[in-house]
């Protein structure tokens, strides 16, 4: 009887820490999805007034990975309550079909838009408020693949170790993006915008492959890994 006590103490003590953990993974993705919006908010509207291809492409993937990430705080949400979570399952292999199909699309954008302007020599403008976000999206988003991939741990969540990779690509994104605007903006080497976005590429086309393997198998993988096949 004193066994059967203690087991079940130790079982209501561990989902009182699942729960706590799952709260933790809501408000951090509540943080995330408010950091992209300001995110895409900054980069789009600056990189069109700028003409910059590497800011524009940054932007509108911040849009998709806002998507994602607001399907993901859904999923927790329904945990969250007591739900089951395999109608959200589905749902989540169709939304990673159209992020994945986004992303590609965006890559070829991105690589169309910056034969154009290398072609053309099309010359973008100087941004202090691309630098600024590029600089805050370096410092940040660390900050957050830190916390998800914690938490993710904790309740063994592969879609939230997930994100928390694709936290990284992107500060490894705005790190890219703040070389080709702090060499445009300062040696005026118009070039290097354009460039910035091509590299910008790589890390879209790793998300996109990302999603579409966790479209066709229902099996989330962290960005970039070799196993995403």
């Amino acid at each position: 009887m004193a066994q059967q006590t203690e087991a079940s103490s130790t079982s209501v003590h561990t989902q009182e820490m699942r729960a706590k953990q799952v709260r933790l993974g809501i408000w951090i993705e509540l943080l995330t999805l408010l950091w992209m919006i300001i995110e895409a908010s900054i980069a789009l509207s600056t990189g069109f007034i700028a003409h910059s291809v590497s800011l524009q492409g940054f932007g509108i993937d911040s849009i998709i990975e806002l998507i994602a990430g607001s399907i993901l705080l859904w999923r927790l949400s329904v945990e969250q309550r007591g739900g089951s979570v395999g109608a959200v399952e589905q749902a989540e292999r169709r939304a990673a079909w159209v992020t994945a199909i986004s992303l590609f699309a965006l890559a070829v954008y991105i690589v169309g838009d910056c034969a154009l302007s290398l072609l053309t020599q099309s010359r973008s403008q100087p941004s202090a408020w691309g630098i600024g976000l590029a600089i805050a999206a370096a410092i940040f988003m660390p900050l957050l693949w830190q916390g998800k991939l914690r938490i993710a741990k904790r309740i063994g969540s592969a879609a939230l170790k997930a994100d928390a990779m694709c936290s990284v690509t992107c500060a490894y994104m705005a790190f890219t993006l703040l070389i080709g605007l702090a060499l445009n903006s300062l040696l005026g080497w118009w070039w290097a915008d354009p460039l910035a976005a091509l590299a910008l590429v790589y890390f879209i086309v790793r998300e996109g492959l990302e999603a579409l393997h966790e479209a066709r198998t229902g099996e989330t993988c962290s960005c970039g890994e070799d196993d995403c096949e």
